[in-house]
């Protein structure tokens, strides 16, 4: 999700179908459908996991999203060592059926524990996964990618991606303000 900015219900249901994986360099995600929890009672089919277009948009509507080299690696191996479903999702439970959105939050709480220092556990740091997302967005915005690149691929408008996603990056305050000071000087 952090390589590509995807929402959690639209990696849920990304598909073999939607990508183009080369060998080198840059891939694309086809987005055009997302698998949000939101229990039977609240869904047509009555499965748990309702079948939609993207977020926000008319059902018919698609975004391109270009993935990063390392993200179109990851893929290509985990279809090497996985396969997809029978209808091509990438991601699957133990019966093949749609990933829940508990399963995936108890396992990145578990990551979190091994990967982060115990500080950083405690704090509101990349919480849940989806802020894996929020962090994507913040990165491109902070390495000068021009915010109405970034709110296209992220399916948002620019003013959205400004007043939801444009937060600070732990430690990136530092360089900030190096480069504030930096300009002062020059009026000095």
């Amino acid at each position: 999700m952090y390589y590509g900015a995807l929402r959690p219900a639209e990696a849920v249901g990304l598909t073999r179908a939607d990508l183009k994986l080369p060998e080198t360099g840059w891939g694309t995600a086809l987005l055009n459908r997302t698998r949000p929890s939101v229990g039977k009672q609240w869904t047509d089919s009555g499965e748990t996991h309702d079948d939609r277009g993207l977020k926000n948009r008319p059902a018919e509507e698609v975004r391109l999203v270009p993935i990063p080299p390392q993200l179109v690696a990851i893929l290509r191996q985990h279809l090497d060592t996985f396969g997809s479903a029978e209808d091509g999702r990438l991601f699957t439970n133990e019966r093949g059926g749609v990933v829940g959105s508990s399963t995936y939050y108890r396992v990145w709480q578990e990551a979190r524990a091994l990967a982060f220092p115990p500080a950083a556990v405690a704090s509101p740091l990349a919480a849940r996964p989806y802020d894996l997302r929020h962090s994507a967005l913040s990165t491109w915005l902070n390495s000068g990618v021009d915010p109405t690149e970034v709110a296209e691929r992220a399916g948002n408008s620019v003013e959205v991606l400004l007043s939801r996603y444009a937060k600070c990056i732990d430690g990136r305050q530092e360089i900030a303000n190096r480069k504030i000071e930096e300009l002062l000087r020059e009026y000095e």
